[in-house]
């Protein structure tokens, strides 16, 4: 009985571990089916979060590239057109060099002094010398969206520029174990995010160093309050505060990406001289700091032939925009030299533009770029144009010979008889130019080299024996620059020894990215500190957040397929030769890469761009009818003029803004037949005077023969509807 009893005993005792062993195994297997499910789910999330950062990037890309494409084009009408050419004198005013005249004449002409504060002003008021708690009065005022009255607005950016004209291209500053430098990246024009960065690590003061590293205008709002902070808090603090040019410091740029029409609307008055100074203050800011002699931070990048020693020593103001290399300057029997104030104003003296430039920008692409996206570049112009303009262009292309690389041009021009002084110009500029761009305008590559940077159309890709040679030969150990928007506000390449710094959080969208700014101490270690400025983006899941940025993405990729529907239908139907209306989805995203030329990879957007398909064929003409684009309300019967405005608006706005002279945001039916003229000489297409003066009276709303710009942008504006149902985040 006893064995019995111990036998059962053991029995039960094996039930009981059995019945403990069961569950502990599902509960196991459940849990790592978790894991795996969610890594699936987080994984499924950053593949959209990465497609829709390329959607943004590539669209941001194509729109710089276009902006020196046409800047390209104006300046080879400025040097291969006759001087009394109507479509030169449409855009001569913008390329008037940077080179100053008599300074009393400057003073005189950006005077203060005769503009009165009303009483009835409530803005901020500032005392010269300007003062630590003038500057913090001015913040404070900005956060609660005042606005700074004009005399005070020319007054401290007439002192900015003199301050400016006294500093070194390159600024050199210590640390110390008291103190740590902050680097601030792109801010543009976002303001919370400066006022973030200043809440959580402190104004600026001489414990508290900064360097900004370029990039504070455009596309944001407040782009303009920025600067005056920025300037307010250098002017108190010359050693403390640094700030950096980056390629959006240039009044060419600014004509497209806001921040002209920014200063215009805030200041109607006397917008057009606060422009004038901070074009001349942008050409005197320094193009680098460098930080205990071993850290290098600059707002692009660098280049294979980046020499720090020869940009030390360049006249940096003779770049008043680094789309173009600068003319030679001559002096005139008064021994001033040909300055680039208005043609109102009574110093002006005329321009010398019988130099020639150089069509690209500083890379040949002659060697292989980064990318195979290679864009249309002008080979040439309508010949459909008027004959006397169609002529005298294709004999001057003829003798520029504009189809040669970088280095054959050069040599061509260099042994022009027209222009004897032509390769002068180019050996004493060339370089200097070349350096300036590839600063202002470079990306860092994984690959080894440097070749040209297609994507943008400006400066180069480097690569990592870039970087190491380039820093071994100025004894330097690390790089930091900004001009790439990052998604968590910084990122490390080149084995650490390249780090770049983003501080617009929110840059693309809300919730696309963080910002960031660093913090250096005497170790030289980079500390980071993230933040996200717009409150509703941190009460966001991860889900949501990335599914709000996504519909962005895809509403504005949306914009652009509808804007290229022509050419996209050209291309769908060279694989539909029965014109059946249906092509397969391969062909499809083959299409849709030939035409946009942006790099994306089409075949993983397709289920969030193409809805139902016949056994896996798409009917191409149903599939525009569903891409939730509305148009404008118009009456216009052409086609094709509506379809360039919606494919080339943002052209179309900075040629109005070049050509509004006066900046009073309205141009005369003529200004307005002339800027579609230069367009399609641009885009090499026919538009007919018939067609671009039914598109005028159709938007003269008010009938008095003038054109409202903003109006008729906004007009003829695409805007994306909502998404398909299966692409709402049902969060």
């Amino acid at each position: 009985m006893g064995c019995g009893f111990a036998k059962s005993d053991q029995l039960k005792k094996r039930d009981r571990e059995t019945s403990l062993l069961v569950p502990a195994a599902t509960a196991m297997r459940a849990a790592l089916l978790i894991q795996r499910w969610y890594r699936q789910y987080v994984a499924r999330l950053e593949m959209r979060r990465r497609c829709t950062w390329n959607i943004f990037q590539s669209i941001e890309y194509a729109g710089e590239q276009d902006q020196i494409k046409l800047y390209n084009f104006f300046g080879y009408l400025m040097d291969h057109f006759t001087p009394a050419s109507s479509e030169r004198n449409l855009i001569s005013h913008i390329f008037r060099e940077n080179n100053i005249c008599r300074n009393v004449d400057w003073e005189r002409y950006f005077c203060y002094k005769s503009i009165e504060v009303p009483e009835l002003y409530s803005g901020p008021h500032l005392s010269f010398p300007i003062t630590c708690s003038n500057a913090a009065e001015l913040v404070e005022a900005f956060k609660n969206k005042q606005q700074l009255h004009s005399r005070y607005v020319l007054q401290l950016l007439g002192e900015t520029w003199r301050l400016l004209r006294i500093l070194p291209n390159i600024s050199q500053i210590s640390t110390c174990h008291s103190k740590e430098i902050t680097i601030c990246g792109d801010l543009h024009g976002h303001l919370e995010d400066l006022l973030l960065v200043f809440y959580k690590n402190g104004l600026p003061s001489s414990e508290k160093p900064y360097v900004f590293n370029g990039d504070f205008v455009d596309r944001g709002k407040d782009s303009l309050e920025i600067l005056l902070i920025l300037f307010s808090f250098l002017l108190v603090y010359p050693n403390d505060v640094h700030l950096n040019r980056g390629n959006h410091e240039d009044h060419i740029v600014n004509l497209r990406y806001g921040f002209t029409k920014e200063v215009l609307g805030k200041y109607r008055l006397h917008g057009k001289k606060i422009l004038k100074l901070l074009q001349k203050i942008f050409s005197w800011l320094p193009l680098a700091t460098v930080i205990d002699h071993k850290v290098l931070v600059l707002h692009g990048g660098i280049s294979d032939t980046t020499d720090l020693h020869l940009i030390s020593r360049v006249d940096r103001h003779k770049y008043v925009s680094a789309l173009r290399p600068p003319k030679r300057t001559r002096q005139n029997r008064s021994g001033m030299i040909d300055s680039d104030l208005e043609d109102d104003d009574p110093t002006s003296k005329p321009v010398d533009s019988s130099r020639r430039r150089v069509h690209s920008l500083t890379h040949s692409s002659s060697t292989g770029s980064r990318h195979e996206v290679q864009r249309r570049s002008l080979q040439g112009l309508n010949n459909r144009v008027t004959c006397s303009v169609e002529e005298e262009l294709k004999e001057r292309r003829r003798q520029a010979g504009l189809s040669q690389s970088y280095g054959d041009l050069r040599n061509s021009l260099a042994n022009s008889d027209s222009d004897p002084d032509s390769g002068e110009l180019l050996e004493s500029y060339g370089d200097e130019w070349k350096q300036i761009v590839d600063m202002l305008w470079s990306d860092p590559m994984p690959q080894d080299g440097c070749v040209p940077n297609d994507v943008r159309g400006g400066g180069c890709y480097w690569g990592p024996d870039v970087t190491e040679e380039v820093l071994r030969r100025h004894n330097l150990t690390l790089l930091i620059r900004s001009h790439e928007c990052k998604q968590e506000g910084y990122e490390f390449c080149h084995n650490r020894r390249v780090l770049t710094i983003f501080s617009a959080s929110n840059y693309y969208e809300v919730g696309s990215n963080r910002g960031a700014y660093i913090r250096m101490g005497p170790d030289l270690v980079p500390h980071f500190i993230q933040y996200q400025a717009n409150r509703a983006t941190r009460a966001l899941t991860l889900r949501q957040s990335v599914g709000r940025t996504e519909r962005s993405a895809l509403r504005a990729l949306r914009e652009k397929l509808f804007a290229h529907k022509s050419d996209l239908i050209s291309s769908f139907q060279e694989y539909d030769p029965e014109n059946t209306g249906l092509i397969s989805l391969g062909h499809w995203a083959c299409a849709m890469e030939a035409v946009l030329r942006l790099g994306l990879p089409w075949r993983v957007l397709r289920s969030q761009l193409v809805g139902d398909t016949l056994d896996g064929m798409l009917d191409y003409h149903l599939w525009f009818r569903e891409l939730a684009i509305t148009e404008p309300n118009t009456e216009l019967s052409n086609a094709s003029l509506l379809e360039t405005m919606y494919k080339h608006h943002s052209n179309l706005e900075t040629i109005f803004r070049i050509i509004d002279t006066d900046n009073s945001g309205l141009i005369s039916f003529e200004e307005f037949r002339q800027t579609w003229k230069l367009l399609s000489s641009h885009l090499q297409t026919e538009i007919s005077d018939e067609a671009i003066s039914d598109l005028a009276v159709s938007i003269d709303f008010n009938k008095d023969g003038s054109i409202d710009i903003n109006e008729f942008m906004e007009a003829f504006r695409l805007v994306g509807g909502d998404l398909l149902q299966n692409e709402r985040d049902p969060h």
